[in-house]
């Protein structure tokens, strides 16, 4: 049994391997709402963070970073390729994003997929005090809220599931369906998205395993014939607003916002996509809008650029190496067709940014395009409000993103209606300036009055009542 009285447990670490020095200049922290979230937490309670280092076959002992006791969980490259690409993100992650692309169901993935997740659940018993909280994070882990139950009733148990849960005629394909529900039903708090993330997960849980379900509320059957509540509800992730305000006011910050707009030519309005580059996240679709408004003559390359930032992802995936294949060849297509000597049509830039080159985009962008197909929540869309402090700017928004719960004022469409899309960025493009104002300071309030700050105190204040309702 450890010392640590609130754990947290997630894929990866919260720090980056910067180096092979000895000691703690070899770690920096790894950028991240989740970090920015649980920090305060973390430090007032003696808190310890298990999760895998990020590069395979790296054994590290538990050690300390900025306050927190870090606790690694070491990954072989065939864990990587099994748990990780295969059944995590080749499994899970399409089956849970609708079937945008097909999933694929492999026996020896998984088998890896309970071996791991067994083995995160060892390290976290090991670390947790009596009576401990634990938090652990999203789908790569849905097994083991359960398997920590077993290794320690004592702990009070929580699960966030960042990505949505799907319904139960796409979700019954899963061939360990079964496992996976009574898995997470190992926490007593099971936290997602949307409400109707938490509604296809109660249902599914009817369906499948019989449970009495009402309201929010799950009754799990218990070893002595009796059950125990599980809560399933929806807890919206945001951001920490107060740190983009803070950013956007930055001198430096606003001169590079004027510095990016001159580079692209000084267009009149600039449309701005932001996205890991995932098949989730429609940037075919708002290419393809925005290529066929160009050749409509409705926008010209003289008047409007759009900027497309797509970071690296799952680069070993064959879907994922297909669509950057695809969206490369789009702005090829489109570039070829449109640009002049002094106009480009789209900026594409596959790499990652820090976090003050993102806030400078957003200053610099007129219109920011979120056309997710499918999303948990889309926290682009938050950072992008939250940095418009001149209450101008508009958020184009994804029906099918978490983030249209929340954000009203948006101007929402349906990525699939390509003509209503088009419309859309048109309405963006031409919006009068009262009602930028108008629609940004509702979403700018919105975003302020819900940070991640209150995201992550009443998912723990549900942690609070499940154990005073113990004792």
């Amino acid at each position: 049994m450890g010392t640590a009285d609130f754990i947290v447990v997630a894929n990866r670490l919260p720090v980056d391997r910067s180096g092979t020095g000895e000691g703690e200049e070899q770690w920096r922290p790894s950028p991240g709402g989740l970090v920015t979230a649980l920090n305060p937490v973390m430090r007032q309670a003696d808190g310890a963070w298990v999760g895998w280092p990020g590069q395979a076959d790296l054994e590290v002992e538990p050690f300390e970073f900025d306050g927190m006791q870090l606790v690694p969980v070491t990954l072989s490259a065939e864990d990587v390729e099994l748990y990780y690409e295969g059944f995590s993100n080749d499994t899970i992650w399409p089956l849970y994003h609708d079937v945008i692309a097909a999933p694929r169901y492999r026996r020896e993935w998984w088998q890896a997929y309970v071996r791991v997740n067994r083995r995160f659940a060892e390290a976290a018993a090991d670390a947790a005090a009596d009576g401990a909280t634990v938090w652990v994070q999203d789908y790569q882990l849905q097994l083991v809220p359960r398997m920590l139950r077993e290794l320690r009733p004592d702990l009070v148990i929580g699960y966030f599931h960042h990505i949505p849960f799907p319904a139960y005629g796409l979700y019954s394909q899963l061939p360990w369906r079964r496992q996976v529900l009574e898995g997470l039903l190992g926490a007593d708090v099971i936290g997602f998205q949307r409400v109707a993330d938490a509604s296809n997960f109660a249902r599914a849980v009817r369906r499948q395993l019989r449970y009495e379900t009402k309201a929010s509320g799950i009754r799990v059957p218990t070893e002595d014939g009796g059950a125990r509540l599980a809560l399933a509800k929806a807890f919206p992730i945001s951001i920490d607003a107060d740190e983009y305000i803070r950013l956007a006011q930055r001198p430096d910050i606003v001169a590079r916002a004027a510095e990016i707009r001159e580079s692209l030519g000084n267009p009149k309005k600039v449309l701005l996509g932001v996205d890991r580059l995932d098949y989730t996240k429609g940037i075919r679709h708002r290419m393809k809008a925005f290529g066929e408004l160009l050749e409509d003559g409705r926008l010209a390359v003289e008047d409007v650029t759009m900027v497309q930032v797509a970071s690296p992802s799952r680069e070993r995936v064959a879907a994922y190496v297909q669509l950057r294949d695809e969206i490369e060849q789009t702005v090829g297509r489109i570039n070829g067709d449109f640009d002049t000597m002094d106009h480009t049509a789209i900026r594409y830039l596959h790499q990652a940014f820090p976090r003050e080159e993102m806030v400078a985009l957003y200053l610099a962008a007129d219109v920011m395009l979120v056309t997710a197909l499918r999303d948990g929540m889309n926290l682009v869309a938050k950072e992008y409000v939250a940095s418009r402090v001149d209450n101008r700017g508009v958020l184009v928004l994804s029906e099918f993103a978490g983030a249209a719960d929340e954000l009203g004022t948006a101007l929402r469409i349906n990525p699939h209606d390509i003509e209503g899309l088009k419309d859309a960025i048109v309405r963006a493009v031409e919006m009068p300036a009262a009602e930028q104002g108008r629609r940004m300071r509702s979403l700018r309030k919105k975003v302020r009055d819900h940070d991640v700050s209150d995201w992550s105190r009443e998912f723990l204040e549900a942690l609070d009542a499940v154990r005073r309702a113990r004792s």
